[in-house]
């Protein structure tokens, strides 16, 4: 068993949702970058906070329910629905709100939106 440490994260300029407080378990370890260009700055600052473990999201893929935060960079209505759809903790770099046809599922308890590595702080 490992042991993870808890990170708040607060919304950034212009940005919408959260606080979030994200605490990988042995169950949900995962820090999934789906940033396209590898493991996006934010989500490698949780990781290595939280001692969850980063991977990219467009090189390899999970189980919804093996993931403790999904780090998007989506600023319009795919990504950004998705994984609070299917109550997965998400972070977008983006300052976006809710919007698009998932829009009802993005929630200020599984959303927080314009997040900058210095958005993220230990708990």
């Amino acid at each position: 068993m490992s042991e993870y440490k808890s990170v708040k994260v607060t919304k950034g300029r212009g940005g919408w949702g959260g606080p979030l407080t994200i605490t990988p378990t042995d169950d949900r370890p995962l820090v999934a970058s789906i940033t396209g260009g590898g493991i996006h700055p934010v989500a490698q600052r949780i990781a290595d906070m939280t001692g969850g473990q980063a991977f990219d999201g467009f090189k390899s893929s999970a189980p919804f329910d093996k993931i403790a935060v999904a780090v998007i960079d989506c600023g319009g209505t795919a990504r950004v629905g998705v994984y609070p759809m299917k109550k997965v903790l998400t972070v977008d770099v983006h300052a976006t709100s809710p919007a698009g046809p998932l829009a009802m599922f993005i929630t200020e308890e599984l959303f927080v939106s314009g997040v900058k590595p210095e958005d993220v702080q230990e708990v």
